[in-house]
């Protein structure tokens, strides 16, 4: 009899594959990144700039994140205190999300 692990079962992940929809990946860029551009976005994920520009639109219509400009460029804001539409749950905020995905901000009180 062939006991097979989990890993074995599977295989390894699908090269197109994603666990988060551009939506979200935008959404993390622009935390990341406030003064993201457009191309920048665009080339992070793969897209082209049209589309950033209708995802960063659909984000600021759903009111995730609010835009405004900076000279000529953009800044944006993220909402962090909305609730994510999730199937299952509605109380998980959009900070909640971004907090456990992005990499912790460097501590300005680090002992040398």
């Amino acid at each position: 009899m062939m006991s097979d692990t989990p890993a074995e079962i599977a295989g390894p992940p699908a090269a197109d594959f994603k666990l988060l929809t551009n939506h979200g990946q935008t959404l993390l860029l622009i935390t990341h990144d406030p003064r993201a551009r457009m191309r920048d976005i665009a080339a992070l994920l793969n897209i082209t700039e049209r589309a950033a520009q209708r995802i960063v639109a659909d984000l600021v219509r759903a009111g995730y994140v609010h835009r405004e400009r900076d000279g000529r460029r953009n800044r944006y804001s993220v909402r962090t205190e909305l609730p994510l539409t999730l199937p299952i749950q509605h109380d998980i905020q959009v900070g909640s999300l971004l907090a456990a995905l992005l990499p912790p901000e460097p501590s300005d009180t680090a002992t040398h």
